[in-house]
């Protein structure tokens, strides 16, 4: 499969967007945690190895890429998904993760597909791992959704993209012979969630405010202390 490298949209509030440093930073730090603590990584899957990627040439990148430079697609390492894997990328975000209210942006406007394009090209061992599993999972419910309602996934309404997410989702209980599937959605699932929490939105919607000044520190609660014999 020979990769694109498209151009992220200039349209969108780039403060908001994960463009590639950002995207980059967090695969890293994710790297970084795995070799000190690789049993505290999500489901396991980072490990000691991480740490050591190389390029498709062989020539070693180093433990992380220059994160204050600002990369073009493609510059860094190849992204892999072709323009009709990331629509059908950037609809399954917003499926799964859809606004909470109607002045939030889609994950899609944020680049949260981005991100997983970039997560599933970078060259460290494990991120590697996800390729297969992220293209081959896009390109299933392209041709699931031809099957069955004749159009590309990103084309459908709400109601038919659910009914293909509803079998693979674990909502109900998987037929044997979309195992595979399942897999795709519960590892595409939360790359998504990882890529939207990295981003201003995200960070709002669980109350993260970041390393910000504070006029007075409100210290640990009552029952923090008490639960600690402090109160």
């Amino acid at each position: 499969m020979d990769p694109i490298f498209p151009d992220f949209p200039n349209s969108q509030d780039q403060s908001e967007r994960i463009n590639r440093r950002q995207a980059i930073l967090w695969i890293t730090a994710a790297a970084a945690a795995a070799a000190t603590f690789p049993h505290a990584s999500a489901q396991g899957r980072l490990s000691r190895q991480v740490g050591s990627p190389t390029t498709p040439h062989g020539n070693r990148i180093g433990w992380d890429p220059v994160l204050n430079k600002v990369y073009a697609p493609g510059e860094l390492w190849p992204l892999t998904l072709f323009a009709k894997q990331r629509r059908a990328a950037a609809s399954l975000t917003d499926l799964i993760l859809p606004p909470d209210s109607p002045s939030d942006k889609l994950p899609s406007q944020l680049g949260v597909h981005d991100f997983i394009d970039e997560w599933i090209s970078s060259p460290y061992d494990e991120t590697e791992k996800d390729r297969a599993v992220i293209v081959q999972g896009l390109d299933w419910i392209d041709a699931e959704a031809n099957r069955r309602f004749k159009n590309d996934f990103a084309d459908l309404p709400e109601e038919q993209k659910c009914k293909i997410a509803d079998d693979i989702c674990g909502k109900k209980p998987v037929k044997k012979d979309l195992k595979a599937q399942a897999m795709f959605f519960e590892r595409f699932r939360y790359l998504a969630a990882s890529g939207y929490y990295t981003t201003p939105q995200g960070w709002k919607d669980i109350g993260y405010v970041g390393n910000v000044p504070m006029l007075e520190f409100p210290g640990p609660t009552p029952e923090a202390l008490e639960h600690l014999d402090l109160a």
